[in-house]
């Protein structure tokens, strides 16, 4: 792992950053730049992100486990941490766009520096065109977004208010001529109303990984054959799970799918949410 900031010179940068009209003359790395052979992802959306936005987030990302694919995000509270640990919880590689510059004294928000380094120890970086001493001001956080959608293939925008910092990200997206996919969001919701703007713009919806994967140009591997590719320590009941959990499920419908003595089966469940390869919330299972 590589702990020091380089300095990257415009020759240097990734080839879609230097497509962009308003290219950064010059960018900071800490840590190591993932192959750019894979597809990268932006993510971003609400710091007051909803419960909806938290499951989205987690549901959406861990679809993408095993995938060539590399999650962008901004190091912000809400949406973007949420993006960078599911990342990091399925695998993926993970790049973080701070406002700030990159010296550890000055990284914004502090309180995200633990995952900034978690992201270091995973293989990932963290990406900035300010100066490695440089605070995070309201001006920065504009400059910085254009880094993110630039460095990427597409940009999936998870809860945004009406006049969200991330609608700035999503307009960047199509100046750019990049895919810019949207999250459906409640209509009685606050934390919805900016994504809703964009899916009457002809933003693409997002509501399931496979959409992600579509406009990302890269073909889906079939359930279960994907997943036991992925896991090849799976017990025979194990697996039975995982072929049920093609997309999230509620405890009770599995429970009746996996048509096993209730006993048998919750021992079951419980055992593999120690074991980390499935988790419950709000009464609803998914693979970790």
């Amino acid at each position: 792992m590589k702990d020091g900031v380089i300095q990257l010179a415009p020759a240097e940068f990734p080839p879609l950053l230097r497509e962009i009209a308003d290219a950064p003359k010059q960018l900071h790395v800490r840590g190591t730049m993932p192959s750019l052979e894979k597809k990268w992802l932006t993510v971003v959306g609400s710091r007051a992100m909803t419960a909806y936005g938290k499951q989205t987030v987690r549901y959406l990302i861990d679809g993408l486990r095993g995938y060539p694919i590399v999650i962008v995000s901004g190091l912000a509270y809400g949406v973007d941490a949420a993006a960078h640990r599911a990342a990091l919880d399925a695998g993926l590689a993970t790049v973080a766009v701070p406002g700030s510059g990159l010296d550890w004294d000055v990284l914004y928000p502090r309180g995200n520096v633990a995952l900034a380094r978690e992201i270091l120890a995973a293989g990932g970086c963290l990406v900035s065109e300010e100066e490695p001493g440089t605070r995070a001001a309201d001006w920065t956080f504009p400059r910085r977004n254009r880094i993110m959608v630039g460095l990427s293939h597409a940009t999936l925008i998870i809860e945004a208010k009406e006049k969200s910092g991330s609608l700035i990200t999503a307009k960047l997206s199509t100046e750019y001529n990049r895919e810019l996919l949207v999250v459906p969001g409640s209509i009685f919701s606050e934390e919805s109303k900016g994504t809703h703007q964009f899916l009457k713009l002809g933003a693409s919806a997002a509501t399931s990984s496979e959409d992600v994967l579509q406009a990302l140009g890269i073909a889906k591997r079939e359930g279960a054959a994907r997943l036991n590719e992925l896991r090849d320590d799976l017990s025979e009941e194990e697996r039975r799970v995982f072929d049920i959990l093609h997309a999230p499920v509620p405890r009770d419908a599995l429970l009746d799918e996996l048509t096993l003595p209730i006993t048998e089966a919750n021992v079951l469940l419980s055992t593999m949410e120690i074991k980390g390869l499935i988790v419950e919330e709000l009464g609803v299972v998914r693979i970790r």
